[in-house]
């Protein structure tokens, strides 16, 4: 009798109940992870919160959608992992400084195997005369730009006498250098039996993967995954299991209910005769409507799968990189005009490399190109692929106007060969104002 009392104090640890132990509910898979995962309980008073004083409930239990418990999580948990961790991605060869979102910067391109083509001869200088423009256009011109405006009269454009027209030679010198720049970035998505190749073989070389080049001078852009660098990894954001907590309510399955304040009654208390709310059924929570009373919404990042294909994608950028230059004139118009109107082409030279233009009559044109060409070369050599360029001079034609109307004398400019004026002082305008 000595030895089984002794044997039942060992068991029981002294005063108290014996100890039960604790069963995990079988529709609950423990999950090992950064969070301690999803942690089943069973609230007071059952799933769905804690029943109001004084108050049995003769309706019974909603059910938790097949579920035994609804599920919380701590709050770091609760809005998952967005960014992948970087111990997700393998170490490839030759993509080691590779990254997620954010890739790793512009790729150098490896030193040309044959020597570089050096540029070709210019082409010689075209003997261009100035254009002028008649009279009748340029009163057309200043009758097409007062009818544009709401407050001006056409009776200037219309009656005025042109006294003089003068014009100017205005150079517009661009160099345009099409260029072709390589990245990579890890990337994933949801793993539906793709085809898994990592380290089957070595991977290829950023910038030996063969692709089609698109048309010279027009940017353009290509995603390539990258070959033998596809694995399967567990989502980071689900920690593998293709659902997470909910958001609204936190992985409980079911929220305070609005209607009766969390009082379960409808005027506050049973004291105040308030009965019973009709929402909640007295309970003073509801099921939540975002997840159903599952406590748990499917993975955003792997659809529900739990894991994902990991791979690395290559993109290749094919950009135009333009540089102007206009000569300053003494015309008075400013340069930005200009920038919005074309030109007659006087020289154009496009090859892989070009020179900087040379015997040019305007000297400003010559060093605008010496030095945009040498610029060119030294900031994009490093960085990306050169595979064309292309210089032109364009004359851009400018024509001061002159004229009278009402004894006074007026001026505007007609520029480009879309004839644009610009009149910054037409005189006759009313203001408009609405009382």
């Amino acid at each position: 009798m000595a030895d089984h009392h002794r044997h039942a104090q060992h068991q029981h640890h002294g005063a108290g109940p014996p100890m039960v132990p604790t069963v995990r509910p079988a529709c609950v898979t423990p999950v090992v992870s950064e969070w301690t995962g999803y942690q089943p309980v069973s609230p007071p008073g059952g799933p769905y919160g804690t029943f109001n004083p004084g108050y049995m409930p003769t309706l019974p239990t909603l059910p938790t959608a097949g579920r035994g418990h609804a599920m919380f999580a701590p709050p770091a948990a609760l809005g998952g992992h967005r960014t992948p961790p970087a111990s997700m991605f393998d170490s490839i060869p030759g993509y080691e400084g590779t990254v997620a979102e954010g890739g790793g910067g512009c790729l150098p391109p490896p030193m040309p195997a044959d020597p570089v083509l050096q540029p070709e001869p210019a082409p010689q200088m075209p003997d261009w005369t100035i254009p002028s423009i008649t009279e009748e256009t340029a009163r057309e011109a200043l009758i097409l730009y007062a009818s544009s405006k709401c407050c001006y009269s056409s009776a200037p454009a219309k009656d005025g006498v042109i006294t003089n027209m003068e014009a100017f030679n205005t150079y517009r010198y661009r160099l345009e250098t099409f260029t072709e720049s390589r990245s990579t970035e890890w990337n994933h998505e949801p793993y539906v039996g793709q085809p898994v190749d990592a380290f089957t073989q070595p991977p290829p070389g950023p910038w030996d993967i063969g692709v089609q080049t698109p048309k010279f001078f027009l940017n353009a852009e290509d995603t390539i995954k990258v070959p033998y660098t596809s694995s399967v990894k567990p989502c980071h954001g689900c920690v593998g299991m293709g659902r997470k907590p909910c958001t609204v309510c936190a992985g409980a399955g079911n929220r305070f209910c609005g209607a009766c304040s969390g009082s379960g009654f409808r005027f506050g208390s049973a004291s105040n005769g308030g009965g019973q709310c009709l929402v909640c059924r007295g309970r003073g929570r509801q099921k939540c409507y975002h997840c159903n009373g599952q406590g748990s919404t499917q993975c955003d990042i792997c659809l529900g799968k739990g894991q994902l294909l990991v791979y690395i994608n290559l993109t290749i950028n094919w950009t135009n990189n333009s540089d102007d230059y206009i000569v300053e004139q003494s015309s008075g118009l400013q340069v930005a005009n200009l920038s919005t109107v074309s030109g007659q082409e006087l020289y154009r030279d496009s090859q892989y490399l070009v020179h900087p233009v040379m015997g040019f009559p305007d000297s400003l044109v010559v060093q605008a190109s010496q030095r945009l060409v040498n610029e060119h070369k030294s900031r994009f050599s490093n960085t990306s692929r050169i595979l064309q360029q292309c210089h032109t001079i364009e004359l851009i034609p400018v024509t001061k106007v002159t004229y009278l109307w009402e004894r006074e004398s007026h001026m505007y400019f007609v520029y480009g060969n879309e004839f644009k004026v610009y009149a910054e002082n037409y005189p006759a305008t009313c203001c408009c104002s609405v009382m």
